[in-house]
């Protein structure tokens, strides 16, 4: 797990006319991103299935969805799985989230979930598959290339993040 990489910069307006955020020189991008989108969610009722709605527009706009073939599909479910544990975490974990990134790239998507929380997500260890609850962050480290945690640089709060493989 890497936990320092930051998200890279987009680029344009967002849907909902939010202002874009500050850019990061091109040198600085590790993954460029053509497209970013956000979503806030402080004190939004019915959180995880509204992240996950907007990640399913986001991916219709994107060309993700409707699917073309099964391994798209499956890329496609991944992505809404892996939102829906970032955001649970969020809400079981860390008071809730405060707004969901999400960041499409010729080769990969990436997601974000940020939150005022102290704590740091981690796996459980030893998974037990048996046994309920704790595998949310199992869940995003089998099906993700990379995932972390980036501090709020004032120390309040974390950004956590995966990277899922765009699909072929």
């Amino acid at each position: 797990m890497s936990t320092t990489r930051p998200f890279p910069a987009d680029r344009g307006q967002e849907p909902d006319g939010a202002a874009p955020s500050a850019a990061v020189p091109e040198a600085e991008r590790e993954r460029p991103l053509s497209q970013v989108r956000r979503l806030r969610l402080v004190g939004a009722g019915g959180t995880v299935s509204r992240a996950r709605d907007f990640t399913r527009r986001a991916l219709q706009d994107w060309g993700w969805l409707p699917a073309v073939n099964a391994d798209q599909r499956a890329a496609a479910e991944d992505v809404l799985l892996v939102v829906s544990e970032l955001v649970t975490n969020a809400c079981l974990h860390a008071g809730g989230p405060e707004e969901l990134r999400i960041g499409s790239g010729p080769k990969l998507l990436r997601l974000e979930v940020v939150d005022a929380g102290s704590g740091a997500p981690s796996t459980r260890t030893p998974h037990r598959p048996g046994r309920p609850g704790g595998h949310g962050m199992f869940i995003v480290q089998r099906l993700c290339m990379d995932w972390g945690v980036v501090r709020n640089a004032d120390g309040a709060g974390k950004t956590v993040w995966a990277e899922l493989a765009a699909p072929a």
